[in-house]
């Protein structure tokens, strides 16, 4: 779960982006960090190979203002895909908040995009994550190729599992921003009528003093989540003809909406 620093008054997400090599994810990252105003994004850090497939991992902090008066912060990553980078995949999962997959969509890529989906699945464990219980969205990128999974397979694969699952092309920009808003707010493992806290995560705080925290939510918080995403979403809707070329205006937009709830 996220981690909140009272004294500073900050929330901060971990969002792993996370797939088979060359599937791009790197490429979802570059398009956010573009389209993202100076005074909201720090330094895009990328340690790439010479064949510019990603070694260790890509990183980009982002800051989308200020909600309850806690300054929101999400800190992006990807992993390097390639199957004897798992070590490195298994460090960067360490204290994630959602994950966001993605797939290549090229027919000849079907099995790859299985085998990372497990991967995924048996390094989450090592931590003490279940798939099934975190934040969690596909992206099956490349749709501007020929040669694909038709959109009816994507549908009938993932349809019955309830995991929110969209088409992109990371390299034409279509797509991406629905992904990440998508990854922000994916709380749809919450059942209204089970009750109490849930989505709980606990981390060890302290090794040495066998210190631990729990975090949870309950309805009443969902309930203010999800308003606050729907209102999100309005503004980004709203502007969506004006961010590229206004984008000082769109974040005050958000944030005055924001600010309002």
């Amino acid at each position: 779960m996220s981690f909140i620093n009272f004294a500073a008054r900050e929330i901060n997400c971990k969002i792993v982006y996370y797939g088979p090599g060359l599937g791009g994810k790197t490429t979802n990252l570059q398009y956010i960090f573009d389209k993202t105003a100076d005074q909201q994004k720090g330094k895009m850090i990328s340690l790439a190979t010479e064949t510019d497939r990603t070694l260790f991992f890509d990183f980009l902090p982002l800051d989308l203002g200020t909600i309850r008066g806690f300054k929101t912060r999400f800190h992006l990553y990807t992993v390097p895909g390639q199957v004897f980078y798992d070590a490195s995949r298994k460090l960067i999962l360490r204290g994630v908040d959602g994950v966001v997959f993605v797939a290549d969509s090229q027919v000849e890529r079907m099995e790859a995009n299985l085998e990372s989906m497990e991967n995924l699945r048996v390094n989450l464990s090592e931590h003490g994550y279940d798939l099934d219980r975190i934040p969690f969205v596909i992206q099956y990128n490349k749709r501007d190729l020929k040669e694909i999974i038709p959109a009816a397979e994507v549908k009938k694969i993932w349809g019955p599992t309830g995991i929110p699952v969209g088409g992109a092309s990371a390299l034409e920009g279509w797509g991406v921003v629905e992904t990440f808003v998508a990854g922000l707010f994916r709380l749809g493992q919450y059942h209204p009528d089970v009750g109490g806290m849930q989505l709980t995560g606990s981390h060890r705080w302290s090794a040495g003093g066998g210190v631990h925290y729990s975090l949870a939510v309950d309805g009443i918080s969902v309930a203010l989540i999800l308003m606050s995403t729907f209102v999100g979403i309005l503004v980004i809707v709203g502007a969506w003809e004006v961010i590229q070329d206004k984008p000082h205006q769109y974040m005050a937009a958000m944030l005055m909406l924001e600010g309002l709830l």
